[in-house]
Parts: structure tokens; sequence; C-alpha cells
């Protein structure tokens, strides 16, 4: 059902891109489900990773509506802005994963840098935003740092994806500063959880387990990562949509730390019923070629984000478990691009999918 026909019943009407996609589409269900007063459109161009079955429960709600659009789309925008009478933006959509970014570097260009500049400049032409909440990431500050990183560090970004973030940034920066257009700008840390493709290593790890295969790990396996559950992300966009600064930027961040080892250790012990034993888990490891440039760690400070009463709740080891048991009966919501997700370096577009890293191009 269209909201245009729903007279002023809505006190927020909401363009959410991106929201077929995993965190995407945790905030749309959670907005669509926990606030019925607000109207929600998911504006999706359904790439290899996104997936509708995943938000199926929500699919009949009359406070929401997809639409299947590209960001890219100046004349497709505009319809829906009008049409839905939007008035926030929460821009979520984006190609995501690093591999992918080195070997189809101009896509990521198209989606985050162009497709952000232009659903900034349709948004702020349209003239009825009160917010544009832009989603970033902690890649943008490189991944050398031994501190933790506030919102005023200098960016840094070592991957074409993470250049890309930091490029469609300082475009959404420059509407604020210029126009004043409400954009807030937020940095996450990794987020896993159900409903997460798997071309990222906790479901993915999740995955090869389940099949009987081998954790694939690039390098030395010794690169660490902060990790938070999916619910807790979501806390941490709904408290920035209502209680966020316009002109401000928010880190988004736990202070769980693990390395990729150490992933591949805990999820084999889950899986499996090994005891804690280092020896036993490597037959569960193989070790392949590593991504260029692979950041060894993206520690941020988000005492910004935490004085607005925002803190990650979810333990790792429960967060483990929930995800583990989803992707025991879930695995296939993607059909054969989820198997073709499960090698070290995915091409689930192209002709052919490497089976490890020894036949990467040379970068």
């Amino acid at each position: 059902m269209s909201a245009e026909f729903e007279g002023s019943i809505y006190s927020k009407r909401i363009l959410l891109t991106g929201g077929a996609g995993f965190i995407g589409g945790h905030v749309v269900s959670n907005l669509v489900e926990r606030y019925p007063d607000y109207y929600v459109v998911n504006y999706d161009k359904l790439e290899y990773c996104s997936c509708l079955k995943n938000l199926e429960k929500i699919a009949t709600k009359p406070n929401y509506k997809f639409v299947n659009g590209d960001i890219c789309d100046e004349d497709k925008l505009r319809e829906v802005l009008h049409q839905e009478r939007i008035d926030t933006v929460l821009h979520f959509a984006a190609q995501s994963h690093v591999d992918n970014s080195f070997r189809s570097a101009d896509n990521f260009t198209r989606s985050n840098v162009q497709g952000t500049s232009t659903l900034l400049e349709t948004a702020k032409q349209y003239g009825g935003i009160t917010l544009f909440l832009h989603v970033s990431t902690d890649e943008v500050y490189g991944g050398n740092s031994k501190v933790a990183l506030t919102e005023e560090a200098p960016l840094n970004p070592m991957n074409p994806y993470s250049k890309s973030k930091a490029e469609a940034e300082i475009i959404a920066k420059s509407y604020w500063d210029k126009y004043r257009f409400p954009v807030i700008i937020t940095r996450g840390n990794n987020v896993y959880g159900p409903h997460q493709f798997p071309e990222k290593v906790v479901p993915k790890f999740i995955g090869l387990l389940l099949k009987g295969k081998k954790c694939c790990i690039h390098g030395d396996g010794t690169c660490t990562r902060n990790f938070m559950y999916v619910q807790d992300a979501v806390e941490a966009y709904l408290t920035v949509l209502h209680k966020g600064e316009v002109g401000e930027i928010y880190n988004i961040g736990t202070e769980f730390r693990i390395s990729v080892n150490g992933v591949a250790n805990i999820l084999t012990q889950k899986i499996l019923g090994h005891k804690k034993d280092e020896d036993e888990h490597e037959g569960h490891m193989e070790f392949v070629q590593d991504r260029p440039h692979n950041d060894k760690d993206y520690p941020i400070d988000s005492s910004k984000l935490r004085s607005l009463d925002w803190c990650p709740k979810m333990p790792w080891d429960k967060g483990l478990d929930i995800t583990i048991e989803w992707y025991r009966h879930n695995f296939s919501n993607w059909g054969e691009l989820s198997e073709r997700a499960l090698v070290p370096f995915p091409d689930v577009l192209g002709e052919t999918t490497k089976e490890n890293g020894e036949d990467q191009p040379e970068l």
C-alpha cells in the first residue's frame, strides 16, 4: 500500500536504502515492527547479497513498502521521495566486501560514491528531508592504529572499499558544511548475526564447518577485529535516528576484539564439539594467500554514542550460538550463491570461482 493515501497518520516517513541486505534488513524489520507510526520504504537494487526472504515477516505490514531501485537512478529516487512524502533517509546501501573491491573497484565507486552523491543531491532538491543518516565503516580510519580512534581522527583508507566509503563520507559531510543539509555519519565495527551473506568471516566459517570443510584463513590469521551482534548495531542506529545531532559523526563500536584464528577456534569448538585444543583446531583451518593490504585492526572510541545511552549488550558467545543455529536452518537462503561464497576469495558474480588464493589477479 502506498503511503500517499494514508493522510498524516505516520510520524516519520523513512526511505531506507539497502534494506534487503544484512544490517539494513534488520533495521527495516525493527522499524516496521516496533514503530507502527513510522512508514518505511525499503529501496534496494537486489544484488547478490540481498535476500527478501529474510523480510517475509514484515512484507504485508501496512507501514512497509518495498521498491526495487538503484541509488544511482535519480529519476526513480525523485519519484519515490515525492510519492511517499519521505522526511527521513537512512542510507545503508553499499558494496561492502573488501575482496570484491580489489577486482571490481569501478563497481564500488559507482555504488558507494556516485550512488551516495546522487541520493544526496536528489534528496536536497526534493527539499523535505529532516535527517539523512549516512552509514559508513570503521575501515575509513585504516588499520594500523594502536589506540582507539575518535571521530576526529584523520581518514586513512587502505583498500578500494574503504576508499570508496571515505569518498562518500566526504561528499555527505560537504552537504552539511555547504548547505546545512541535515547529515549524520556513522562509522561501525564488524557486525555479525543471522541473515548475513556468507562471504563475511563469521557466516563463512560457520557454513564451512557445518559442511565438514576447513575454515579458510587469509595470511596467518592474526588480524583482529571488533565484532558487534547485529541487534546491538540496530539499537545504535535507532539511537542515532532518535537522539543524534545533525552535522555529527558517531563511531559505533564494541570493546570485544578477537583474531581471525580466534574466530575459527571458537566456531570449531561450538560446531564440532571439540575442546579448546589449538592443535586439534588447526586440522580445521586452511591458511591461504593474504588479501592485499589486510588491515591489522580497527580500534575505535564510541564514547560519543555511548553518551546517548547506547551500549552493546549481546555477549559474543551467546550471539554466536544464535547465529550458528540460524545458519543450520537457513544457510541456503541465497540459493546456489550461498555455496559459491564459501571459498577464500569468492567471485559470486563471475564466470568462475577461485578455490584458493593462488590464482588471484596481481594487484
